[in-house]
């Protein structure tokens, strides 16, 4: 008998339509061998697959708020795109600093809550008990985003794309789809509890809509991520030649794609996010959102070499044995082709590649090792 596959006995036949062969575009291929004329190439065409909408940073983000916390200089920022509700963000730089920093755009993770989006990893005073037990469970129980600010960095996190102030309305939606849920307070509990488990279910919803508008959930993560990122590189206290982005799962995504597709990240740690197309195929889709899939893309690049395409880069990934998300084999096998990638490319000094013990997480020690990663390449 076969093993079972999330589509029963077509598992198989779909995981062999590539033919076997390494994707049309994986710079492992033989007939690619300089880098420079292949990240073109594969960077148009996985932006083609994402369908990104065309989104330009507005000049005008407001600062809402200036304080400090606990040594840390803190601005609460919110900007308008041309469509939904305003985004809401914070920024963090240690008290005082002088001169431009080191920018890093701090990704928070998906964790089934909608309702919380740059709380998750931050911190501006005191938070609600059900975020600081989010905390404990998936981050050692600390705000990593502050963390990193005082080590010298301007951090920038964002609520993303149907996320806490980019979350869908319930207003906006009919009473078909929408119930008794309402739109909750961020520290009530029980109404976000309810919230968030309509959020779950209309992923569906929200990824047919996207497709139908020609575009991909990772495609409008990656479009407003980057403007994320352009109104952090614009600031006048920011090295712009200096950038990097780290995230958890959800986050973990976002910052494979980002990274992957924009040469201003200069370092990256990718963490709780890697496997391969196969495994998402045939194991784990039933632990992933909409907001991992790519009409096509597998034909031309495996999922780690999304990341890939930032070869030589300084480039960290974090992923641990005991992950439900993911099957061990297949993230062993991803860091394989990433490995690859970078000999290839003559740079294996510039990938790091970690596996820790225990659950889905970025605990303190991980986040030691990221940290000391960014330091190295963007403070060093």
């Amino acid at each position: 008998m076969t093993e079972p596959t999330m589509i029963g006995a077509y598992g198989r036949w779909a995981a062999g339509l590539g033919g076997g062969a390494l994707p049309a575009l994986s710079f492992r291929r033989e007939e690619f061998d300089d880098v420079e004329r292949w990240r073109p190439l594969a960077r148009g065409r996985a932006l083609e697959r994402l369908a990104p909408p065309e989104l330009t940073a507005p000049e005008d983000v407001e600062v809402v708020e200036t304080s400090e916390h606990d040594g840390l200089h803190v601005e609460s920022l919110r900007w308008r795109l041309p469509y939904g509700e305003a985004t809401e963000a914070v920024l963090l730089k240690p008290a005082g600093a002088d001169g431009p920093l080191p920018g890093v755009l701090a990704l928070h993770c998906h964790g089934g809550r909608k309702c919380w989006g740059w709380r998750k990893i931050a911190q501006i005073g005191e938070i609600a008990e059900p975020v600081a037990a989010h905390q404990r469970q998936y981050y050692g129980g600390r705000a990593w985003a502050n963390e990193l600010a005082r080590r010298g960095y301007v951090v920038l996190a964002h609520d993303a794309f149907a996320f806490a102030s980019r979350r869908v309305q319930m207003a906006d939606c009919p009473d078909t789809i929408r119930g008794e849920v309402i739109d909750p307070p961020y520290d009530d509990a029980e109404a976000v509890a309810a919230y968030d488990e309509w959020a779950a279910q209309h992923e569906n919803l929200m990824a047919k809509s996207l497709f139908s508008a020609g575009t991909t959930w990772p495609g409008v993560f990656f479009a407003e991520d980057r403007v994320a990122l352009d109104i952090l590189a614009r600031r006048s206290d920011v090295d712009e030649t200096r950038l990097g982005c780290a995230g958890l799962s959800g986050g973990g995504l976002r910052t494979c794609m980002l990274a992957g597709l924009d040469e201003r990240i200069r370092c990256c740690a990718a963490v709780g996010f890697m496997s391969t197309w196969r495994d998402f195929l045939l194991r784990k889709c039933f632990t992933h959102t909409w907001m991992l899939y790519v009409p096509l893309l597998p034909r031309e690049l495996d999922f780690p070499e999304i990341l890939g395409l930032r070869v030589p880069a300084p480039t960290m990934v974090q992923n641990t044995t005991e992950d439900t998300l993911f099957t061990l084999e297949d993230v062993r096998e991803s860091e394989k082709m990433l490995r690859e990638v970078f000999a290839k490319a003559g740079a294996e000094e510039n990938l790091a590649f970690n596996l820790y013990g225990g659950p889905h997480k970025f605990d303190v020690p991980m986040q030691e090792d990221a940290f000391a990663f960014l330091d190295t390449h963007l403070r060093g």
